[in-house]
């Protein structure tokens, strides 16, 4: 079936902001940008460009000679949209686009709109549609430039009325709470999956990493499956789980989910944590990296960041899967291999060739088995929340009781020790 939406050209810039201390290398920057702005279905990108800058101009990014240069390349190239591969407040959006006379997106807004055309699941889109309002709320000066505009007040009673942008904000914090609502139910039967699930004796297997790092593409190739796997960033954004059979025997589930990257919108950030909170529920994580990418380290550490501020511990045992193996020039792969031959957790692959697959699969199953501690303790009576999960995850050999609780005996290993911790 044929896309009858109309095809936006756009055209993308990147300010190179040389005083920013988390700038990025502008060149492998600006690449990222232009692959966000090809994510989405309706934009066609006309041109791009690295704008150099000392520091932000307050009122409108750019300083006047720029913004007057970029308006003549913009109406050049027959750009209907400008992408500004940054944050864009408010007001600088405003002045921006008129400045320009075209219409504009900040990081942040580009981020929102390939979302809102990936999200497949209820989750997901409840989600996005979340985080789009919230983006929306902090945008409404730009529709209002004229404050003193009234609805409501006929004004010979009461006062003038509220104004127009408080009956907006109102309508989309309404809104909003009902979002809250229906995700919590949602939410809620996923817990309960979950919980189905921790019965069944099938450890889960969590492959995360920088968008478009090949996630989904080694998860078709581990299990048949025929998630969308196009080269484009957040291919992926709802997990999507497989059981597979590893060669030692192992069944495990396997959990592809939603790309991470640099500078992700906080609105997301928030919205998407339910999403990933498979990667939690982990036995092994696969942190599947582009080796191939000139900003692979500083893409390892954004993912790292991210995991351990939703709370993963270093008791999940982790294993670097080194992907795009195969797009490497001989000297360079020759040293990947001598480095990941002196860590164990360290594999060089190729999700399209196979390169590398069955040792990873092969620790992947060492790392299952991980060794095992035998503890006794004491629960009161009044932990038996505790006691349910540690029968849930059959680790006890031995219980008796008392006049004051539970003495167990157990039998885990150092993650499902970690885990207990939070219970």
């Amino acid at each position: 079936m044929q896309d009858d939406r109309p095809v936006t050209r756009g055209y993308v810039v990147h300010p190179d902001i040389r005083t920013d201390p988390d700038r990025h290398a502008p060149g492998p920057a600006l690449e990222e940008a232009v692959s966000l702005a090809v994510a989405l279905p309706d934009l066609e990108v006309a041109g791009s460009e690295i704008v150099p800058l000392n520091k932000v101009h307050p009122g409108t990014v750019f300083g006047s000679g720029k913004i007057e240069e970029l308006k003549d390349r913009i109406k050049a190239a027959g750009a209907g949209l400008v992408l500004v591969d940054g944050p864009v407040t408010p007001v600088q959006q405003r002045n921006l686009e008129r400045a320009l006379e075209t219409k504009l997106l900040d990081r942040t807004g580009l981020i929102l709109e390939i979302f809102s055309d990936r999200a497949r699941t209820r989750e997901g889109v409840l989600q996005v549609e979340m985080a789009h309002l919230s983006y929306q709320r902090t945008r409404l000066v730009r529709a209002w430039t004229h404050l003193e505009r009234q609805r409501g007040g006929l004004g010979f009673v009461g006062g003038p009325g509220e104004t127009q942008i408080e009956a907006d904000r109102r309508a989309i914090d309404d809104q909003l709470n009902r979002l809250r609502k229906q995700l919590d139910k949602v939410v809620k039967t996923r817990k309960l999956h979950r919980a189905a699930r921790a019965k069944v004796p099938f450890p889960i297997v969590a492959l995360v990493g920088y968008t478009n790092a090949g996630k989904s593409t080694l998860f078709n190739r581990l299990t048949g499956a025929e998630v969308m796997a196009d080269d484009m960033l957040f291919a992926t954004l709802d997990p999507t789980m497989r059981k597979v059979t590893l060669d030692a025997g192992d069944e495990v589930i396997l959990s592809d989910t939603v790309g991470f990257i640099s500078d992700l919108p906080t609105q997301l950030v928030a919205a998407f944590r339910a999403t990933l909170e498979e990667v939690l529920e982990a036995d092994v994580i696969l942190h599947v990296r582009d080796i191939s990418h000139p900003e692979t380290e500083s893409q390892r550490a954004e993912v790292m960041a991210i995991l351990s501020d939703m709370g993963v511990t270093e008791a999940t045992p982790l294993i670097e899967v080194w992907n795009k193996g195969d797009l490497l020039d001989a000297e360079t792969s020759a040293a990947h291999r001598a480095r990941a031959q002196r860590d164990p957790d360290i594999f060089v692959t190729s999700a399209v060739t196979g390169q590398g697959l069955r040792p990873m699969l092969e620790r992947v199953s060492a790392r299952l088995s991980a060794p095992k501690t035998t503890e006794t303790m004491f629960l009161p009576y009044s932990e038996a929340r505790k006691r349910a999960w540690l029968h849930d995850q059959a680790v006890v050999e031995d219980e008796s009781t008392g006049d004051d609780g539970y003495s167990l005996t157990v039998r885990w290993t150092a993650l499902q020790k970690a885990r207990f911790d939070k219970v």
